[in-house]
């Protein structure tokens, strides 16, 4: 029987010995492995923090203590230890395990988590609860990947300090988020790094003084005070300590016992701790170890070879777009690219590589991306801002009031837009139709497939003001490329084929799905659709839109978003303020976090392919009160 098999709660930790832990730890990190390999997942964040979530869970004793984690993506280990070990085999299938902390599958997951930063203020609130309740427990955050880079961070680390609440952050130092890290805070914590030492030298110091006769601990004084000539040159986590923390580390986020005894140490201080953990992303899994940002988050893959399994030969629409912006950017000097910790992901990565002087990346920090970049475009450059949908969330204010009011023209790269996948709500980008299109001066725009995605960016960099093109995650449909790249003409759509009877008026990747549609809804009751490509959210083709619905007699709008102030949204709003009248049937994505699985298994069962659509169209139309009524016969007659 393996040591693994032995624990079913962090309480069965306390009964191994520090060497069957450690034993444990290699168990654990084949296992993730194993499972990985099969379901996909944020592999290399995860194999980094082994050490540590075993000392964690064995010094403190969840649910009573509360681990936060940030980010989320590393909490593997602490599911596994938390009474899901026979589950993990599901992890981010439809109705499995969740791949992020999870409140409905444990009361060891105290929040869902999914984007980072934010751990240090849910733990300062959990520390607020407990005092004011009067209870007596450890509140824990755990944050790394980079986070640490992300403001809200340092805006909870100010509080925290202020308010000297009892609390432990655990900053897990892998040198990484998703790409390599970049910015002051990363220099800092890499100096600290480097010499370990500084700490003992400060200690040394004082010793040595303190053996002369009364001057010694004069001299203490008075270096003290002078901080920038002592304590900030000798003292590694000072900008902690003078944000009201007690510093530890830095500590080997490997060595069981070490971290144990930082961990301990750490506990029995009734003030803010910080404890600087240095751990390797990837460790133990050596394809990992040597890459990874490639296994930060992989699908499944050969453990022997570390090759990416069913890879398709269709390139993405990530790359698509950052093959487009290279070619674009050769001929338009003033092109620059900005990202926010995502150059791999958001295909970003060669344009540094080929304009190192015009690719800025800032870290997790999405407002100054989006702030800075307006700054840019105002002073006559054009910025293209590479970022995740569901991370352009956190940037919403900076969009009103720093680019929209400016009316500047700051390009906005939306990747990962509609359903992800196995990352579930969090990730999930299905509102950016919503939180952008009710903004003065923005455009936005969605192509049908990867060709139309090159000519939406080439529009981009011609356009005058803010302008959005969203676009989802996954491979393109294969369609051939256009040598010439070309204007779209704002506000423009494209009819694609016409038909008496039907609308249906899609966009985005809505637009195939459309198509499919039309020609089974043809073939199965004789119903002759027009099938437009809308192409732009904002500003609607309000002409061809009309002129559609005065034609047929029903309108289907599709959209791969949150029907609630989505693109049908605004199609409503367009009929009613033009005192248009049609029979309606809106298709998209209900009032609710749609959780995680595969896109095919997400689209099947919240209505998004073909076949249900088809369905729907049949239910809606065949109404006894419908002004379809005249095809009644054909819907309930024809097969």
């Amino acid at each position: 029987m393996s040591l693994l098999d032995k624990i079913d709660l962090p309480k069965d930790l306390k009964k191994l010995t520090d060497t069957e832990i450690i034993e444990l730890a290699q168990e654990i990190r084949e296992y993730i492995v194993d499972v990985v390999s099969t379901t996909g997942g944020h592999l290399a964040p995860n194999l980094g923090v082994v050490e540590l979530t075993l000392a964690l869970h064995t010094v403190f004793s969840t649910p009573k203590d509360k681990i936060v984690w940030d980010v989320g993506h590393q909490a593997y280990v602490h599911k596994i230890l938390t009474g899901r070990l026979k589950e993990f085999k599901s992890l981010r299938e439809y109705n499995g395990l969740s791949g992020f902390p999870k409140r409905s599958e444990s009361e060891h997951d105290f929040f869902d988590t999914g984007h980072s930063s934010n751990s240090i203020s849910v733990a300062l609130g959990l520390a607020k609860a407990r005092d004011l309740k009067k209870e007596n427990s450890n509140i824990i955050s755990v944050i790394g990947d980079g986070a640490m880079t992300g403001g809200m961070a340092f805006e909870a680390l100010n509080n925290a300090g202020a308010l000297e609440k009892k609390m432990i952050v655990i900053l897990n130092d892998n040198k990484m988020s998703i790409s390599n890290n970049v910015g002051a805070m990363s220099a800092y914590l890499n100096r600290v790094r480097l010499d370990p030492l500084y700490t003992k030298r400060k200690e040394d110091i004082e010793y040595m003084l303190k053996k002369f006769p009364a001057i010694g601990n004069k001299m203490i004084k008075v270096a003290d005070r002078i901080k920038d000539s002592f304590r900030y040159l000798l003292v590694p986590g000072m900008l902690f300590e003078e944000l009201g923390f007690k510093y530890f580390g830095p500590v080997d986020g490997h060595d069981y016992n070490a971290l144990k005894t930082a961990l301990n140490n750490a506990a029995l201080i009734n003030k803010p701790v910080l404890v600087h953990v240095i751990t390797e992303k990837g460790r133990g899994y050596l394809p990992a170890q040597m890459n990874p940002d490639k296994f930060h988050g992989t699908g499944s893959f050969d453990v022997k070879t570390g090759k990416t399994r069913g890879s398709s030969t269709t390139p993405s629409y990530t790359k698509i777009f950052g093959d487009t912006l290279v070619q674009i950017a050769k001929k338009d000097f003033k092109i620059v690219a900005v990202t926010a910790a995502m150059a791999d992901g958001t295909g970003t990565s060669n344009f540094a590589k080929e304009f190192p002087t015009r690719f800025f990346d800032v870290g997790i920090a999405e407002q100054h991306a989006v702030t800075m970049s307006s700054a840019l475009a105002l002073e006559g450059f054009k910025p293209v801002v590479a970022i995740y949908d569901t991370f352009l969330q956190r940037a919403y204010d900076q969009i009103i009031h720093d680019v929209c009011m400016q009316n500047s023209h700051v390009i906005f790269a939306i990747d990962r837009a509609g359903l992800v996948g196995q990352d579930g709500p969090t990730h999930h980008g299905v509102f950016d139709f919503a939180f952008l299109r009710h903004i003065p001066n923005m455009v936005i725009m969605a192509p049908k497939d990867e060709n139309e995605l090159r000519h939406m960016l080439f529009t981009a960099t011609s356009h005058n003001g803010p302008i959005a093109i969203r676009y989802p995650r996954g491979n393109g449909l294969g369609v051939p490329l256009d040598a010439e790249l070309k204007n779209l003409p704002i506000g423009k759509s494209e009819i694609i084929e016409e038909g008496t009877d039907l609308t249906l008026l899609a966009i985005g990747s809505m637009v195939s799905v459309a198509l499919e549609v039309a020609h089974k809804l043809k073939d199965k009751c004789g119903l002759k659709c027009t099938v437009i490509n809308a192409r732009f959210v904002k500003p609607l083709d309000e002409e061809t839109i009309i002129n559609a619905c005065k034609h047929t007699k029903g309108l289907v709008t599709l959209e791969e978003h949150s029907l609630q102030g989505g693109f049908g949204s605004a199609v409503l709003e367009l009929l009613s303020d033009n005192q248009i009248h049609i029979n309606t049937l809106r298709i998209g994505l209900e009032d609710k976090f749609t959780p995680h699985g595969a896109v095919k298994v997400l689209k099947e069962e919240y209505g998004l392919q073909a076949d249900s659509i088809v369905e729907k169209v049949i239910n809606k139309f065949k109404e006894k009160n419908s002004i379809l009524n005249k095809f009644a016969i054909n819907f309930s007659g024809r097969k």
